[in-house]
């Protein structure tokens, strides 16, 4: 009897082990996800719902500057940058620079390879993006997401708000040839 009783004090306290390293997964997991949202729409819905009529005129500004961004629509995003000049060949010295930078600043959310972490993997990126359209996102994220239509697709897509990394012009120039050092080497 007392083997017994032993047998179901064990296995009740194994299941609620297991419930317990699962509800704190469970937690670890949402407190991560909350952790890497941007926060900037939190309080959206509450502003709309106090101002009457307000929800309409931001979708009907929303989709007016949506219009007039589709029009405009350069390939070069929105910020600072609105030209870059890179040479056929790689600049060796500033592509070491920019894989020093990746490395401190972007590797923890994007691979170089076009595996998907947080961020899309940057694999073929120079390919498929112009130079000043790299170097907005990465100084300006924000405004990105907010005006350029291809950052708009992307931060659908990912879910996840890139986060402002303070990179200056001169650092991004530097991401942007390690960038193109890897797609050339690829």
């Amino acid at each position: 009897m007392k083997n017994q009783i032993n047998k179901v004090t064990t296995s009740l306290t194994t299941d609620l082990l297991k419930s317990v390293k699962l509800g704190m997964m469970a937690m670890f997991f949402s407190a991560a996800l909350f952790s890497c949202s941007s926060g900037e729409n939190e309080n959206q819905g509450a502003d709309a719902a106090e101002e009457p009529g307000l929800a309409q005129e931001q979708t009907t500004d929303e989709a007016a500057a949506t219009e007039e961004t589709a029009a405009a629509d350069d390939g070069k995003g929105v910020g600072p940058v609105t030209t870059v000049e890179v040479g056929a060949d790689i600049d060796e010295a500033l592509a070491g620079t920019g894989k020093t930078l990746f490395e401190g600043k972007c590797s923890a959310c994007h691979q170089l390879s076009d595996q998907k972490v947080v961020g899309p993997g940057l694999a073929g990126v120079t390919e498929r993006r112009k130079p000043e359209w790299i170097m907005n996102m990465i100084i300006n994220p924000e405004e990105m997401t907010k005006q350029d239509p291809t950052a708009k697709k992307l931060l659908a897509e990912h879910l996840t708000q890139m986060t402002n990394q303070n990179v200056n012009e001169q650092d991004a120039r530097a991401i942007l040839e390690f960038l193109r050092k890897n797609d050339k080497a690829s």
